[in-house]
């Protein structure tokens, strides 16, 4: 019986971006044999998706202003002061971490945390599908452009040598971020990616070889890492979640010097129509995931920080006003989080517009003072060393430097 591409790409765990064009995303992804090992100190972006419009008025708390408490009288989180036993993690005196989130303070004290707050897309849409399809192509508003901005950034800055592994999502399907010409790949668990079954044999895998030379010897690549192997660092435990797992096989990816570069994960769960919660709840469970999981990966690669950014985002916040089910409404801006040893934390960065009803956007949201392609930017020119982020971001118009990396 024949085999097909189709059957060994499916057989071998992985999914490609730009598998049309089959003989170009060869020649690609070629691993280059005489070319040097993937250098340790090559810079690396994880980026992260919290699917659902995460709600960043719970997540960094402003308790400081004086109309954040009539506006959420249930689910505010209490202010550092109160004297509640689960209160907010005071920041800077106006701004504090949701308690669930305390395994990220001492990153923070470290200055290798940041918070951008009243950050989201210029788009108006509270549709999650069309946000979030803006934010990973990286024009809001307009859908005409198929590719992601991350998939652009590496059209636009081609990398001699580049391993298959240059841009990896751990997911079941590549996603828009990473979607364009240049090669990446996605999979669920590095332990599943190569042949397995009934391919699991020498003349099958002679065969698989000739038809993908590239991605075969990317399986190899990978076998001779050895992920299953892989013990984190002393002391280090990623939360037993999807999340948690994919953030342990990123950092499988950098410790085995593959030539990562792009990294991608997502974090779904934010969408909290009802039954939100304060300090405890819904909300506080999926942050305590999100905030252990973030912890783990940054303890867990310890000096590989040093040239590592991991950057998190969303596609719009919530309603500044709980709602009548105990939750919040879709809304607009909300905070995203900058982590990395390059990274100048331990600050709340960006203008807060205030939440007084004439300082809300619409009269319901929180405002928006910083288009998310300015962190984006300014992580991809200072970090990932892009030479012209106007082919990654067309049509964007770069806002106030705001100094982060």
């Amino acid at each position: 019986m024949a085999t097909t591409r189709r059957y060994f790409l499916k057989s071998s765990g992985l999914a490609l971006a730009g598998l049309a064009a089959a003989p170009s995303f060869l020649v690609r992804t070629a691993l280059a044999q005489t070319n040097a090992a993937p250098g340790k100190d090559q810079p690396i972006i994880i980026a992260i998706f919290q699917r659902g419009a995460a709600d960043g008025i719970s997540i960094v708390a402003p308790f400081g202003d004086e109309h954040y408490y009539s506006a959420r009288p249930q689910i505010a989180i209490p202010e550092p002061k109160s004297g509640a036993a689960e209160r907010a993690i005071d920041l800077d005196g106006f701004f504090g971490l949701h308690p669930a989130l305390d395994s990220l303070k001492p990153i923070y004290n470290e200055r290798h945390l940041a918070i951008v707050h009243a950050v989201g897309s210029p788009s108006n849409t509270r549709s999650h599908f069309d946000a979030q399809d803006y934010m990973e192509c990286g024009t809001p508003g307009n859908k005409s452009l198929g590719d992601g901005w991350l998939n652009r950034y590496m059209q636009a800055n081609p990398e001699d040598g580049a391993t298959p592994f240059r841009s990896v999502a751990i997911n079941s399907n590549v996603p828009r971020s990473l979607m364009g010409s240049a090669p990446s790949i996605a999979m669920t668990r590095l332990a599943d990616f190569g042949l397995h079954g009934d391919l699991a044999t020498t003349e099958l895998e002679e065969a698989f070889a000739d038809l993908y030379k590239e991605t075969f010897e990317a399986v190899k690549m990978l076998r001779n890492a050895n992920p299953q192997q892989y013990v984190p660092a002393k002391g280090v435990q990623y939360p037993n979640t999807s999340y948690g797992r994919a953030l342990l096989e990123i950092a499988q990816l950098i410790k085995a010097n593959v030539g990562l570069q792009v990294a991608f994960a997502d974090v779904g769960g934010w969408d909290t129509h009802a039954n939100q919660g304060s300090s405890r709840g819904p909300l506080a469970n999926r942050l305590k995931d999100f905030g252990d999981g973030l912890a783990a990966l940054y303890r867990d690669l310890g000096d590989r920080m040093r040239n590592v950014v991991i950057v998190t985002m969303t596609e719009f916040g919530r309603a500044i006003h709980q709602n009548g089910s105990g939750g919040t409404d879709h809304g607009h801006a909300s905070c995203l989080f900058v982590a990395g040893g390059a990274v100048k934390g331990g600050k709340v960065y960006g203008r807060w517009p205030g939440l007084a009803p004439e300082q809300l956007f619409e009269g319901r949201d929180l405002a928006l003072t910083t288009d998310f392609r300015d962190v984006f930017a300014e992580i991809l020119v200072n970090h990932m060393r892009a030479k012209d982020v106007s082919k990654v971001f067309p049509q964007y118009q770069p806002g106030t430097s705001l100094n982060i990396v």
